[in-house]
């Protein structure tokens, strides 16, 4: 049996699965935000109450907003700030009594898809999380692809490519958390759709807002998806032109906007090298339960 671990910013859930990817058991709890110790303990209390639950003894691995660094073998790079500077997986296994495996949620989503998801059978998967923020992460051969530097996949701390003179402007007035200016993220996150709508003059609480009134066919809202949908594109232009993988999976709330699988294909042409791209960009089979499921299957099938 294999145990994943989803650690996100507001929510942190659990699930078993059997060998053959069936599920045996899933949970999730509120994520103790800013609390370390109580954030390991809820780890641990999610893992033996699956086993509880199914009887059985299995591995965990865990899905982070971050990652480990080789150097260090420290969380870096977390958005859920507490989790920095922490052995995480040192702390874990010891109160667990096994090895544990942790990846970035990113990296999570794109094995899950890899696996048994939209892209399995697929040998290079990118697949990106467009939500809050916007993560990303590489399958190869159903692995997690981590990197020497732990920074695998982590194009949305690059800047926005071919910048026009509009986004040239935005880059100075939202900078991202890393730190740097322009980043991908503050372009192409749910987040970032959502700033654009009120720069344009709109005013919403939510991207689920933005819909709505784009499905009423307010021209604003329109000119925001327009814009977001032309951001997308460059951004995963710059991805073939790098990468080429065989397949791109997005995930996270922005996903499930259907027209971006309609637009995308055609609009990001015209940044790839050479104009020609058939890639296919698909929305991730299992949904939210992407990211948990790739953390379980950190653990390979044998012989895998």
């Amino acid at each position: 049996m294999r145990i994943g671990i989803d650690l996100g910013g507001t929510k942190t859930e659990v699930i078993a699965l059997s060998d053959t990817g069936d599920t045996l058991f899933r949970h999730r709890e509120p994520t103790p935000r800013e609390d370390y110790a109580q954030t390991l303990r809820t780890i641990v209390n999610l893992v033996l109450r699956a086993e509880e639950e199914t009887g059985s003894k299995g591995s965990v691995g865990i899905g982070i907003p971050g990652t480990l660094s080789p150097y260090t073998r420290k969380v870096k790079n977390a958005n859920s700030t507490w989790l920095n500077g922490q052995p995480l997986d040192n702390d874990l296994a010891r109160m667990l009594q096994r090895e544990v495996r942790i990846a970035n949620d990113a990296n999570c989503l794109a094995v899950s898809e890899a696996v048994d998801g939209a892209a399995a059978g697929k040998d290079v998967v990118f697949a990106v999380i467009i939500g809050t923020g916007s993560g990303a992460g590489v399958a190869i051969n159903g692995q997690s692809r981590i990197g020497g530097n732990g920074n695998a996949g982590e194009w949305g701390h690059n800047p926005l490519p071919w910048m026009d003179e509009d986004e040239l402007r935005y880059r100075a007035e939202v900078p991202c958390y890393c730190g740097q200016q322009g980043c991908i993220e503050t372009f192409v996150s749910g987040t970032g759709f959502e700033t654009d709508y009120q720069r344009l003059g709109g005013h919403v609480r939510n991207g689920k807002e933005i819909m709505t009134r784009l499905s009423q066919q307010d021209p604003l809202a329109e000119l925001a998806l327009a814009r977001y949908e032309r951001r997308l594109a460059k951004s995963l232009a710059s991805v073939v032109n790098m990468l080429d993988p065989d397949m791109i999976v997005l995930g996270g709330g922005m996903s499930n906007v259907g027209r971006l699988y309609q637009t995308l294909p055609q609009l990001i042409k015209s940044w790839v090298f050479g104009h020609e791209c058939e890639t296919p960009i698909v929305a991730a089979q299992h949904g939210d339960s992407s990211g948990v499921r790739g953390a379980a299957w950190l653990w390979p099938r044998s012989g895998a």
